[in-house]
């Protein structure tokens, strides 16, 4: 099984932003827990992060036919990205947000998530674990 895991704007300034929220790892500690799991599990992983929502839609689309499934946190584009939403649609691999903290108990508009209405399951408030548990996620219902 291969997944992709790409990561939106601001996820590179784990440790630095908002460590009351989102913790005081860095993004490589995220990204290392996250291979090191899909090791464990003998499963292939790749990891995307860009700031740039067409760089996120472009890596999207050229996920078709070469990944089983996405994990996405796409972070701020949550709220604003038809284009991911678009694009997620259309490759049709099962997919599962991923969010850091737990966005129902944060601000108004972190309350709308477009990428939600093309997901198979949404994990929101687990910390870093939310990736390992949307990995886990996809290999117990989409695994060969």
């Amino acid at each position: 099984m291969k997944i992709l895991v790409i990561n939106g704007p601001n996820i590179n300034l784990l440790g630095l932003r908002e460590p009351q929220i989102y913790g005081k790892e860095d993004y490589n500690f995220l990204c290392k827990s996250i291979t090191d799991f899909a090791d464990k599990k003998g499963i292939e992983v790749e990891i995307f992060q860009s700031n740039h929502e067409g760089d996120l839609v472009d890596f999207i689309q050229n996920a078709y036919q070469k990944f089983d499934g996405i994990v996405i946190n796409p972070a701020a584009y949550t709220h604003t990205s038809v284009a991911i939403l678009d694009a997620v649609k259309a490759v049709g691999i099962p997919t599962v947000e991923v969010h850091i903290s737990d966005v129902s108990k944060r601000e108004d508009f972190r309350q709308i998530s477009f990428i939600r209405l093309a997901c198979v399951k949404t994990i929101s408030g687990h910390g870093f674990n939310g990736y390992l548990e949307a990995i886990d996620y996809l290999i117990e219902n989409y695994g060969n």
